[in-house]
């Protein structure tokens, strides 16, 4: 006979003191004893947390799970409406299922395939060189997040889709502001709204007069004005927040761990291994959440129907059944099968872009400038924790000067 589940109160997020990149020591406990643990979610809803790699891996790949928004609960914290959210706007398509997701997933994929997205590579080159120039120029020290994290993949992802770059503040303050749980519910609407608003404007002006990139060969396609905004607004937010929280996040692990700092700064054709170990370690998209559409039985418990299921990549990605050695940073591991990227349908669609853009980047950083180092203490950098996007809000590097 199976054992009730373990059951959980909340979703452990408090990290241990002095470990920015760890995750919560709870996570490792539940992963090891209890891998599909019940969870009581913000709003008082009874669900489920899974903290195994296998287990993560299972339901992102069962169609019996759904992304549909309007069957979620958060469980986040600071998420206690006990209203259910809208379905999701047309075109939002991380939060539809097959069939609907299907249309829009296949009309996206050829534009970023691994040979298109590998083409991009000179231009990443040619601007992550630009603004270490201007960093040189400026001298140390510099705040890395605004010098060089942020522009990076921003002039990378406004060039891809067309959109101003010249607005970028603009996109990157409501970008935050969406993924903000200490924002109020009204902040955080009116920073969707904003964001409709400006690619509302631009699908229009695209459609009236079809520019050479991304939105502009959509704005070709067989959508509404309504599903290309939303299109462009998912995009547009991914493409500047996720990278640039890894290139940060990676940069303070590398000074943090000066013996792999040194094997990538050896070997610049290591990045490749660097890159994929990085988005394991520090598995900064660390929780995604579906919901059983129907009842699951899943290691040895039944989900009900409706159940909403948290899964940790975070816990998964440093699960020693698949990983040796996990809570190691080893830049010459083969991380294959690491789920800071997701699996099956909804797998993340621009991973091929951040991929290019991390390869160029961290090496060209740390060997343009050799001592790099931090330039205020470990225990002061402010860490990004309280967003389903972990990372950090500002970084003081320095370097000698020649």
């Amino acid at each position: 006979m199976t054992e009730p589940p373990y059951t959980v109160t909340a979703l452990p997020t408090m990290r241990p003191p002095g470990c920015p990149f760890d995750p919560p020591e709870e996570l490792a406990q539940l992963r090891e004893q209890h891998p599909l643990s019940r969870m009581v979610f913000p709003d008082g809803h009874v669900g489920w947390l899974v903290t195994s790699h296998a287990l993560v891996r299972a339901v992102v790949a069962d169609p019996r799970f759904s992304s549909r928004h309007e069957l979620m609960h958060s469980p986040f914290p600071g998420a206690i409406s006990a209203e259910r959210p809208p379905p999701a706007a047309p075109g939002m398509f991380i939060g539809v299922d097959p069939p609907e997701h299907t249309r829009y997933r296949k009309l996206l994929t050829g534009k970023f395939t691994v040979r298109r997205m590998r083409r991009l590579t000179a231009r990443v080159e040619e601007i992550t060189a630009e603004h270490l120039d201007a960093m040189e120029r400026q001298g140390p020290p510099v705040d890395l997040v605004q010098a060089y994290a942020q522009p990076v993949p921003a002039l990378m992802i406004c060039e891809l889709l067309g959109v101003p770059y010249a607005d970028r503040e603009f996109f990157q303050r409501h970008a935050l502001a969406l993924n903000n749980f200490d924002a109020v519910p009204e902040e955080q609407y009116a920073a969707y709204v904003a964001l409709q608003e400006y690619l509302h404007a631009l699908v229009l002006a695209k459609r009236a007069d079809p520019t050479d990139d991304l939105l502009g060969d959509l704005a070709r396609e067989e959508l509404t004005d309504e599903e290309l905004t939303n299109i462009g607004v998912l995009l547009l937010g991914a493409g500047l927040d996720t990278t640039a929280n890894m290139l940060a996040l990676g940069t303070f692990a590398l000074l943090s761990h000066p013996g792999q700092l040194a094997a990538l700064r050896a070997d610049p054709g290591l990045a490749d291994q660097a890159v994929e170990e990085l988005l394991r370690y520090l598995s900064i998209t660390h929780t995604g959440v579906r919901a059983a559409l129907e009842d699951v039985e899943l290691n040895g418990h039944v989900i009900r129907a409706g159940e909403t299921v948290a899964l940790s990549a975070q816990a998964a990605n440093r699960d020693p059944e698949r990983f040796a050695d996990p809570d190691t940073l080893d830049l010459r591991r083969q991380t294959t099968g690491h789920l800071s990227f997701g699996h099956g349908v909804h797998q993340c669609l621009g991973q091929q872009l951040a991929r290019v853009e991390m390869r160029v980047a961290l090496p060209a950083l740390v060997t343009r400038f050799p001592t790099l180092r931090l330039a205020i203490s470990s225990a002061e950098v402010p860490l990004r924790t309280n967003s389903d996007i972990y990372g950090v809000h500002r970084l003081p590097v320095a370097w000698d000067k020649e």
